[in-house]
C-alpha cells in the first residue's frame, strides 16, 4: 500500500487531484448534511447540470472554465431558490426544469463549437487529467472560503436546517441563510466537477450524509462523521482509480456506495448504536 501511495504522489496530476479532491469532499460533506435534512439534496444535481452548460460555454469561448462556471452556477442557485419559492412550482419541478434546460444548452453549444469529442465525456464524468495548476489554485481558494463561511455561520445554518419557523421567530433571516447554503453548494459543485463530472458530483453531497445518519444522532456528530467518510471514500476511490485505471469519479462513487451499503445492511440485521 505504501508503494502505491508513493507511486500516486509521484504523478503531479494525482497529487493535484488528492489536494483538490480532499477539500471538495470535506466541503460537500459539511453542506450535504443540511441539504439532505432540508430535502434540498437534488439542488446539487440541478446545479451540476448548470455547471455542465457553463463549462460548455467556457470551452466554446476558449476561456478559463472556472471563471465562467462560478458566476453562472451561483446565478443558477439564486434562480432555483426563486423558482422554489414560487407558489405554482414545486422544488422538484424547478430543479428538473433548470437542470434539463442547462444540459440541453451545454450539449448544443459543444456540438456547434468543438463537436461531441472527449471534452464532453470529461465534463459529464470528470477527468483528473484535465486539472491545470490554475484550476488547483482557484479550487483551493474557493474550498477554503466555503469552509470559513460554513464555520462562521454554523449556528444559523443549524437553525434553518431543523426549524425554519422557530429560527424566523428568533430573528434569523431565513431566506438569507438559505441563499448562503445554496451559494456554498454552487461553489462546491463547480470545483468538484473537474474531478467528479456533472453527473456524479451530487453523490459527494448525498452518500456521506446518509451514511453518517445511520451512525450518529446529533447534528455536529453527523457532520464530523460525514466529513471523515467523505474524505476516506475519496482517497480510496482515487487509489482504486489508479490501480484499476478506472475513471476517478465513478471509483469514488462506488466506494461511497459500498460504505453506505455495508452500514445499511448492518442496520437491517443489527441495531447500530447511535449514541454520538
Amino acid at each position: 500500500m505504501n508503494d502505491v501511495i508513493t507511486s500516486i504522489l509521484s504523478y503531479p496530476f494525482m497529487a493535484r487531484a488528492l489536494v483538490v479532491g480532499t477539500l471538495v469532499a470535506l466541503c460537500a460533506a459539511l453542506l450535504g448534511v443540511s441539504l439532505v435534512l432540508k430535502r434540498f439534496s437534488m439542488i446539487g444535481d440541478g446545479l451540476s447540470h448548470v455547471g455542465f452548460g457553463a463549462l460548455a460555454i467556457a470551452s466554446a469561448l476558449n476561456t478559463q472554465p472556472l471563471l465562467i462556471a462560478v458566476p453562472v452556477v451561483i446565478a443558477g442557485a439564486f434562480l432555483l431558490l426563486r423558482m422554489n419559492r414560487a407558489d405554482k412550482m414545486s422544488g422538484d419541478s424547478a430543479t428538473a426544469l433548470l437542470s434539463t434546460g442547462a444540459l440541453a444548452i451545454g450539449v448544443m453549444v459543444i456540438s456547434m463549437s468543438s463537436g461531441m469529442n472527449t471534452n464532453v465525456y470529461n465534463y459529464l464524468f470528470g477527468s483528473i487529467l484535465g486539472m491545470s495548476s490554475q484550476d488547483v489554485v482557484l479550487s483551493v481558494v474557493i474550498s477554503v472560503v466555503v469552509l470559513i463561511v460554513f464555520v462562521l455561520f454554523y449556528n444559523r445554518i443549524f437553525a434553518v436546517t431543523f426549524d425554519e419557523s422557530f429560527a424566523a421567530a428568533t430573528g434569523t433571516r431565513i431566506q438569507l441563510y438559505n441563499s448562503v447554503l445554496a451559494i456554498l453548494t454552487a461553489l462546491v459543485i463547480v470545483v468538484g466537477m473537474r474531478i467528479m463530472g456533472s453527473l456524479l458530483i451530487s453523490s459527494l453531497i448525498v452518500f456521506p450524509a446518509l451514511t453518517s445518519m445511520l451512525l450518529c444522532r446529533r447534528f455536529f456528530s453527523v457532520i464530523i462523521c460525514s466529513s471523515v467518510i467523505s474524505v476516506v471514500c475519496l482517497l480510496a476511490g482515487l487509489i482504486l482509480s489508479y490501480v484499476l485505471a478506472a475513471p476517478a469519479g465513478a471509483s469514488i462513487v462506488i466506494c461511497n456506495l459500498v460504505v453506505y451499503g455495508v452500514f445499511r445492511l448492518l442496520s437491517l440485521f443489527h441495531s447500530i448504536p447511535r449514541t454520538l
